[in-house]
């Protein structure tokens, strides 16, 4: 029998098992000073896709050379450019204050100053050379709209203005609450529905004039860092998936966004943040394993042929080492060399 999409309960099992290795088998998510290339790598990536999601042009390569060396290469609009920078520089800040932020003593996870900060951050580039034509000069970045939103697609109308200010303590204390259960390990909810939810509620608020998914984006991973788990990354392939599961949410049903939630938190473990914290001896999954040279289809028939030095544990979940993956790659390469007819030149 062929084998199908994994099924959303496999795909939530496999993220509790992935999370509960990370936290007690490898220590946790590394600091930014440990793995300064894992953040930077992951900050590149939602920097070209969340801005992508919202219409953004700029490819993988011009990010990284605006991020990383402030060059605007290519002929985009500086709006494209601003965009880009405000995300990164709101994203270098989020995951600097989710290592080093301390936490209240009740456990807050979030606050309504981190969120305007947030805000503040990503839009203020972007204000400098084509703030929102519509906007006062009391709804600047960091600031809230005082502007009613039309009905999105599906049905669903933010709050009008006035309102905001509360709907977003209604939020810090959903999102915090919904925090302290998930790390107490209480939420009624899986963890990838209970996020969702709490992503959906900011979005159905829509506090700003302009950025809110961005910033809703960001406030997430904010939240999920700080509970020691991997940021999410939504790719730009997946909007019409994304915005199809917050349609769904928006009417209580969280399951197709709690999915494409588990999905990323799964990617970006498996490759950036298992590979970063697990040395090159120490055992991780298969697919944190996975390169340019070899997919999951190929080492896991190299594990179970004897190939690949390689264990399956009592979780059916194959694992190996980099180290030991190298050497097959040796060994696999010498193989391929070796001379077919025995004769000498």
């Amino acid at each position: 029998m062929a084998r199908g999409r994994p099924t959303r309960a496999s795909v939530y099992a496999r993220l509790d098992a992935a999370l509960i290795e990370l936290r007690e088998r490898l220590g946790g998510l590394p600091s930014p000073e440990e793995a300064d290339f894992v953040w930077r790598d992951i900050w590149h990536l939602e920097a070209h896709h969340s801005t992508a999601l919202e219409g953004n042009t700029l490819v993988i390569r011009e990010v990284e050379e605006l991020l990383e060396r402030g060059r605007a290469v290519g002929a985009k609009p500086l709006k494209e450019y601003m965009e880009v920078k405000g995300y990164g520089d709101a994203a270098s800040w989020v995951y600097a204050q989710a290592h080093h932020g301390e936490l209240s003593g009740d456990g807050t996870s979030i606050t309504l100053q981190e969120v305007r900060r947030i805000h503040a951050t990503l839009m203020e580039p972007v204000w400098q050379v084509a703030a929102h034509p519509e906007a006062t000069d009391r709804e600047s970045p960091g600031n809230f709209r005082e502007h009613d939103i039309h009905t999105f697609d599906g049905g669903m109308t933010p709050p009008s203005w006035p309102l905001v200010p509360a709907r977003v303590q209604d939020w810090l204390e959903l999102a915090n609450d919904s925090s302290r259960r998930l790390r107490d390990g209480k939420h009624d909810l899986a963890l990838p529905e209970a996020i969702a939810v709490i992503h959906n509620e900011f979005e159905k608020v829509h506090p700003f004039i302009d950025g809110n998914g961005r910033t809703g984006r960001l406030a997430l991973n904010l939240i999920l860092v700080r509970l020691g788990h991997p940021p999410v990354v939504i790719l730009k392939q997946q909007r019409d998936t994304y915005l199809a599961a917050m349609q769904r949410a928006d009417d209580s049903d969280p399951g197709l966004l709690g999915e494409l939630l588990a999905r990323a938190m799964l990617d970006n473990l498996n490759r950036f943040i298992l590979p970063s914290v697990a040395g090159p001896a120490r055992l991780v999954p298969l697919a944190a394993l996975v390169d340019e040279r070899f997919s999951i289809a190929a080492l896991r028939q190299a594990a179970q042929r004897g190939r690949l030095e390689a264990f399956q544990g009592p979780d059916g979940v194959w694992r190996s080492s980099r180290k030991a993956v190298e050497e097959y790659s040796k060994t696999k390469g010498a193989r391929q060399r070796k001379p077919s007819d025995g004769g000498s030149t």
